[in-house]
């Protein structure tokens, strides 16, 4: 269930429209767990969170200058988003400037090595790859394909793109693709048809179509030359991915005459298996496919060259089947074929790659302790070495003095910093795309510890409410995070915030219980076909914990909260821990095991967790099933079900709520139809927040 985004001074008579929103005065961060919380400011609540900026995808210029980013701006009452393109001078931090591009509609901004900035735009009709002056001045149209580009990845000189489209994969060519969806389109009939599984996937029915890279040539003028070469025509697969894939996948070799990806082959097993493989094909041989890594079962992906072209870094798993494996680093040796791992000790998964400028050093970000950090890897020694400390880094890019990176916490949405390389000034922050937020109060945050499960250390957060009175107690939400591995950390979530708890006058208390990322990976191997009593036992102990420790906790007083398998928990705790809480709120959460074996896309996770297919191994189904335990369910509860959910489907909500209803208790359903996994859309966040918190007024502030 893991799932696994200019110019100052002289320059500004140029193309460019007045920066918003403006850029604070460049202050040096503080701890991001840190108290921000003032006695008379108005607390955060969730009413500032949903339509608050969200910055994302920085991009450097070749020469350091200049970073490129998004800002994403909500529209509550008109029930909409939109990004928009900002670049800051680096060499003299000031205000940001928005691009003109923008006007036209601009994301997916990459500077080519030409200097120039490329972006995707669908200011023609379809979404084509453009091209523009450093300062957004000059647009120009690269591609002109028949459909959507959906990611894209220049070649080193800047004289190729390798574009990924939605086709047919049987077609004879991309006209034909075209015009087969054409003909389906114009079918008065409805009826899906499929002779193999995953049908559909996260939020869609599979409409038959495959993404596949073509390589155009678009010369020193930028704009396309010739037909565009289907390099991957014949291969039964997606690259980049379903359905959160992108140009991190594929890549173009140092000379620009190949492309590298990583893809899964389809066939039948494609919903039980994670074997993503890494391809090499050359632009003039295609459909000619090398895999490089056909001995690793498991999944290879993130494929980087050296900077003098002789290496490249990939990241592995090493367990076929579990999408949850650490990501380990491996480096192949390019004229050889050889292959070495580095940092094997190191006991992190790692994120994205990049090479340093002198090809010495690998950087990469990964889960710790509760952070996720950036870290630097000697590709000789594998020594690893953090470089920032508290946050969650969530992207990162290089500079000639050191980094410009992304980071979020506890307290506040992304933000860009500046650091140099290892050095120990704390960073700097450059950007303030939500002012508003500066006189907000946020809760004071803490991580603590205790001995959990077979009596290993286990990591929680316990968070005061905001403005909180000495002395006095307050009722407690208690959140329970998904995946099962993942972390309920020091970062910033658009649709489950801690803050905005916080914010409504609860002390909030997360576990990291056995099955969590960033804390080795024996400890998140852990709950695998042990979803029930593992991370239930720590939950248990390290609720007692927090209320042994902290003072301001009403134990009396708490509801648990959960999604995805924090919802599973919740239905768990209604059978194996009844009368815990006063309250319960579970959404997409899972009520019979058994039948997510058979109802469930990603089969390969179901079967790793509970060890086998429902038939070769109904007691793993069994074990651990919520849907047994009905007969103790006694606790008010809240039911929350995104109806375009495949990974969890409606069914698990409703036989939650039919249980609930059948037995009297009370109970609450609300569905979106048009919803997944997550509630995305603003209307429906805020209709969201409004019933959770509603729930909780009406079980928890009566008692005060």
């Amino acid at each position: 269930m893991r799932h696994r985004s200019l110019l100052a001074g002289a320059c500004c008579a140029l193309a460019l429209v007045a920066a918003v929103p403006a850029l604070a005065e460049a202050p040096t961060s503080a701890s991001p767990a840190e108290a921000t919380s003032a006695q008379g400011q108005m607390p955060f609540t969730y009413q500032d969170m949903i339509p608050a900026n969200r910055l994302g995808d920085p991009q450097v210029s070749p020469d350091g200058r200049w970073v490129v980013y998004s800002v994403t701006t909500t529209d509550v009452a008109a029930n909409s988003r939109a990004g928009a393109l900002y670049a800051l001078d680096l060499t003299n931090p000031g205000e940001p400037v928005r691009l003109a591009i923008n006007e036209g509609g601009a994301n997916t901004a990459r500077w080519g090595a030409d200097g120039k900035l490329y972006f995707l735009s669908g200011r023609s009709g379809s979404s084509q790859v453009w091209r523009a002056e450093a300062d957004g001045s000059g647009p120009v149209q690269v591609t002109n394909l028949p459909t959507d580009v959906n990611a894209y990845r220049l070649s080193p000189d800047a004289g190729r793109v390798v574009v990924s489209l939605a086709v047919y994969p049987e077609a004879e060519s991309l006209a034909a693709s075209v015009e087969r969806g054409q003909a389906v389109a114009a079918q008065k009939n409805t009826g899906k048809v499929y002779d193999r599984m995953f049908v559909r996937h996260w939020d869609t029915w599979n409409d038959h179509t495959q993404n596949h890279l073509f390589v155009q040539d678009i010369g020193t003028t930028g704009a396309a030359t010739g037909e565009p070469v289907w390099v991957t025509r014949g291969f039964d697969g997606d690259t980049p991915s379903k359905p959160f894939g992108d140009e991190s996948e594929f890549t173009f070799t140092p000379d620009g005459q190949s492309i590298v990806f990583s893809a899964r082959q389809a066939g039948q097993s494609e919903p039980w298996s994670t074997n993503f493989d890494l391809y090499q094909v050359a632009v003039s041989a295609p459909g000619q496919l090398n895999n490089l890594t056909v001995d690793n079962e498991a999944w290879d992906t993130g494929p980087v060259f050296s900077p003098d072209g002789r290496t490249m870094a990939y990241r592995a798993m090493a367990r076929p089947g579990f999408e949850a494996d650490k990501y380990a680093i491996f480096l192949r040796d390019v004229a050889s074929g050889q292959v070495r791992q580095i940092a094997a000790n190191w006991d992190r998964s790692a994120d994205g790659l990049q090479w340093s400028r002198d090809g010495q050093t690998l950087y990469t970000t990964a889960g710790d302790i509760g952070q996720t950090r950036l870290f630097a890897i000697d590709v000789t020694s594998g020594s690893v070495v953090p470089i920032t400390g508290e946050g969650h880094v969530s992207a990162f890019q290089q500079t000639p003095s050191g980094f410009v990176f992304a980071q979020d916490s506890l307290t506040r949405p992304s933000e860009l910093f500046v650091k140099t390389f290892r050095g120990r000034e704390m960073p700097t922050r450059i950007t303030n795309v939500n002012p508003q937020l500066d006189d907000r109060a946020f809760g004071e945050a803490e991580q603590f510890t205790f001995a959990g499960w077979n009596g290993e250390e286990v990591h929680g957060y316990v968070i005061k409410p905001a403005n909180a009175v000495e002395g006095q107690k307050y009722p407690v939400a208690f959140l329970i995070h998904g995946g099962p591995q993942g972390s309920f950390g020091n970062s910033w979530s658009y649709r489950w915030n801690p803050m905005t708890y916080a914010g409504a006058g609860y002390a909030v208390v997360m576990i990291d219980f056995h099955g969590s990322t960033g804390y080795g990976q024996a400890f998140t191997d852990s709950i695998s076909q042990h979803w029930g009593d593992r991370p239930l036992e720590d939950l248990q102990k390290g609720w007692a914990a927090a209320q042994e420790k902290y003072d301001f906790i009403d134990g009396e007083n708490a509801c648990a909260l959960g999604a995805s398998y924090g919802g599973y928990m919740i239905n768990w705790i209604a059978g194996n821990w009844s009368g815990a809480f006063d309250c319960l709120v579970n959404h997409d959460g899972v009520f019979d095991t058994f039948g997510m074996g058979y109802s469930t896309e990603e089969l390969w996770f179901t079967e790793w967790e509970y060890g086998g297919t429902p038939w070769e191994n109904p007691r793993g189904y069994q074990q651990f099933n919520p849907a047994n335990h009905v007969r103790n369910w006694r606790d008010p509860m809240l039911v929350i079900q995104g109806d375009l959910d495949f990974r969890i489907p409606t069914a698990q909500g409703l036989s939650t709520f039919t249980a609930l209803q059948r037995k009297g208790i009370d109970s609450r359903l609300v569905v979106f139809p048009d919803e997944n996994h997550w509630v995305l859309r603003p209307a429906n966040s805020l209709q969201w927040h409004n019933e959770v918190f509603g729930w909780l007024d009406k079980y928890l502030k009566t008692a005060e």
